[in-house]
């Protein structure tokens, strides 16, 4: 997979998870896809798939179950979201702020300054 861009933030620290974070940031995409943000429009959810790019490698023997920070035991991997994973791929939802060119303000960030964004999809609800 080849990033579409990259997450720019100056927070020194991002909370762990999308549903508790209110901290606005940039998705700079790669001017080669501004046609496909065309219909990304301010107050819209936006689902972001990105790498966890600074994760150590996972091993198998050591990973599958671990202990969240806000739990007391180890839990399975798949009903957590720790960024140790197989593939170290990370999911958020942010709401867009403003759309200038092929720069998205959002808030929401719980990914560190520099991540690389692999795809952004719609956030759909039932």
């Amino acid at each position: 997979m080849k990033p579409i861009g990259h997450v720019r933030h100056d927070h020194s620290e991002v909370p762990r998870h999308w549903t508790i974070s209110e901290l606005e940031g940039e998705l700079r995409i790669d001017e080669t896809y501004l046609e496909a943000l065309c219909d990304v429009e301010p107050g819209a959810r936006i689902v972001v798939l990105f790498e966890f790019h600074q994760s150590p490698p996972f091993d198998p023997a050591e990973h599958q179950r671990q202990t969240p920070p806000h739990k007391d035991h180890p839990r399975g991997l798949f009903s957590i979201c720790s960024p140790l994973r197989p593939n170290p791929i990370g999911l958020s939802v942010v709401e867009v702020l403003r759309v200038d060119g092929s720069t998205l303000t959002v808030r929401g960030i719980d990914m560190l300054d520099g991540t690389p964004i692999l795809d952004i999809k719609p956030h759909v609800e039932r």
